[in-house]
């Protein structure tokens, strides 16, 4: 653990948890934004299976300005249009997102939209040819957003946006800063509303995401107490969130354990943790944007086990922090091992929840395969250009055949 010479930052938002806080606290918060017309957006099953959307109208009043309920999975550019649009013409100044990550991204864009003048073809990040991609800097002041989210989410409080469209080779991609929310609410009810196979897949998500936090190595102070908490947190609630549905604890614990995630990249975490134990974010990214049938905790579950197995040499302190933090390591372990076991282990945690750990239980004919290989090339998070598209291509098609 590094002790010395970090940087840390902090940003601006509220946290309102327990029962009944979209009635106790969101009107002060729009009121503190100086919003006067506050806009919903979510998904269809947010107005059509729970009374959230209900509840923000009564609470806000006046203040309510009304709601877009046409979001699609993975975020895709036309619901967020449509989005944009019906915001525009309600004469929003306040955003509220209300649902799962795909809901939060799409707000986020909307807001984007609302804000900048230019095209969102120009403002999203570029893929020049033979050049490293980049993203525009986007420097409008945006409406403030509030967050209410329907499931544990690492989206809740982050700036990344990427929005699906069948037109082009890869997503939109935008990251704006200003995009982060000013409050988010875990409201009991709201977070009860998710039905069993959405709290599972996210749940996955979650897990995973404190499973590479563990990886990390020669951290900062604050970004060891974060993942070690957040780990602590996901690794207990897990396995009891698709065992105890009924029970608010699990899906609050996975919330906190997201939250602590994020908290530790702006305490200072230096991107992505070491390979094997993070997964493979593009051929995932692939797998969740091409079938509407996969969701982000699925695509990761298929692949988790096989990209550790697959790994020639992982690094020796990234394997130990994760075993240990199993309740795997033994003396005389080395690093390989130790992923083997590691891999094991979290092969039967996820079938223990009930999600597929093959890629073939997807359904995915195997001839889709080079398919799904060459969507990961343009994806700014895993690959900003800095791998050639041929080895980037040849490294998923190997973890796709053995996963499948």
């Amino acid at each position: 653990m590094a002790t010395e010479a970090f940087r840390a930052s902090s940003m601006a938002w509220r946290l309102y948890s327990g029962d009944e806080v979209i009635e106790q606290y969101l009107a002060s918060e729009v009121e503190r934004a100086g919003a006067r017309r506050a806009f919903v957006v979510c998904s269809p099953s947010i107005t059509r299976r729970t009374t959230v959307a209900a509840r923000i109208a009564e609470a806000l009043g006046a203040r309510y300005a009304g709601v877009f309920d046409g979001i699609e999975k993975d975020s895709t550019y036309a619901s967020v249009s449509a989005a944009k649009a019906a915001a525009v013409e309600a004469g929003a100044d306040l955003l509220i997102a209300v649902g799962g990550g795909s809901v939060i991204v799409a707000t986020r864009a909307v807001a984007i939209f609302m804000a900048e003048s230019a095209s969102p073809f120009e403002v999203m990040t570029q893929y020049p040819e033979g050049k490293p991609a980049f993203s525009p800097r986007l420097l409008a002041p945006k409406p403030p957003i509030i967050n209410v989210p329907t499931t544990p989410t690492s989206a809740m409080n982050r700036a990344g946006t990427g929005l699906k469209n069948p037109d082009l080779d890869h997503r939109m991609e935008y990251f704006d800063p200003k995009t982060r929310p000013q409050a988010v609410f875990w409201d009991t009810d709201a977070l009860m509303s998710a039905p069993p196979d959405l709290i599972r897949s996210t749940a996955t998500t979650v897990f995973a995401s404190t499973i590479a936090g563990m990886a990390e190595t020669d951290v900062n102070p604050l970004v060891d107490a974060d993942r070690r908490h957040a780990f602590r947190l996901a690794y207990g609630a897990y396995p009891r969130v698709v065992e105890a549905l009924d029970e608010p604890g699990p899906r609050f614990d996975l919330c906190a354990a997201a939250l602590l995630q994020n908290r530790a990249e702006d305490d200072g975490r230096r991107g992505r943790a070491p390979a094997p134990f993070a997964g493979n974010y593009a051929v995932s990214t692939a797998l969740h944007v091409r079938y509407p049938h996969v969701g982000q905790g699925e695509s990761t579950s298929v692949v988790a086990a096989t990209t550790m197995r697959l790994h020639p040499a992982p690094p020796e302190a990234s394997a130990r922090n994760v075993a240990q933090a199993l309740g795997l390591w033994r003396e005389g372990m080395g690093a390989r091992d130790a992923t083997l076991a590691i891999a094991d282990a979290v092969e039967a945690l996820y079938e223990r929840a009930g999600v597929p750990t093959r890629l073939r239980q997807l359904e995915i004919p195997r001839g889709d395969l080079p398919l799904i290989a060459r969507e990961t090339v343009k994806n700014f998070n895993a690959n900003a250009g800095e791998r050639s598209e041929g080895d980037q291509v040849e490294d998923a098609i190997r973890l796709l055949e053995a996963a499948w």
